[in-house]
């Protein structure tokens, strides 16, 4: 009989004293043996504890754990090599005002930011004067202000931010990740990588 292990990079865990395997990892197994391994139990929580706690579960607890439930059986892991649990002892609740000032707060940041970027890029290469330049050689004229170039260069920005960031009234234009949602992956694995070598070193160091 053959066993499957794919630990979960990171779980996420509330008011559970018992963290099970099934809690921190996906199993293949037969039916008749499936719900007693996610049943066995890698480590307790320390309850009373109601700040956020931190664990690192590698593929060797989990093989070790699985073996007192189905021993003697052929245990393969096919995922990751460990495992981030977090603990927190109450679950936060959603909270729709604090959601919607963080996204304002976030929306003004990065309007002032960008806009801030944009006319400091203009002043640096003399945008304005650029476009002067431009319109006295394709219309032999003299103009201060050549809205004939400036509006499509501004709708052009406007659609070059839509395009790159693939987001438009809150909708995806197409199904690819956008830049931002491909920096958050990689800040969130970064994170998740180093914060288990911090546990694995703080248990060899326990140890």
């Amino acid at each position: 009989m053959d066993i499957y292990i794919k630990l979960k990079k990171k779980a996420t865990l509330y008011k559970k004293a018992a963290i099970t395997v099934g809690d921190v990892a996906e199993i293949v197994a037969p039916p008749e043996v499936l719900q007693k391994i996610k049943d066995v139990v890698l480590f307790c929580v320390n309850t009373a504890d109601k700040r956020t706690q931190n664990f690192a579960v590698s593929i060797t607890d989990a093989i070790k754990a699985v073996e007192t439930a189905a021993p003697g059986e052929n245990i393969s892991s096919i995922g990751e090599t460990d495992a981030w649990v977090q603990y927190i002892a109450k679950e936060p609740k959603p909270n729709k005002l604090v959601k919607w000032l963080k996204v304002a707060a976030v929306s003004l940041v990065l309007f002032v930011g960008s806009s801030t970027a944009i006319m400091s890029f203009h002043a640096d290469g003399e945008i304005p004067q650029v476009f002067r330049r431009y319109y006295q050689l394709f219309f032999g004229a003299e103009s201060t202000n050549p809205l004939i170039i400036t509006i499509p260069y501004a709708i052009g920005i406007a659609l070059g931010i839509i395009i790159f960031y693939n987001h438009m009234l809150g909708k995806k234009v197409t199904d690819d990740p956008t830049p931002l949602e491909v920096e958050l992956e990689m800040y969130d694995k970064d994170v998740t990588d180093t914060m288990v070598d911090l546990l694995n070193q703080r248990k060899e160091n326990d140890e």
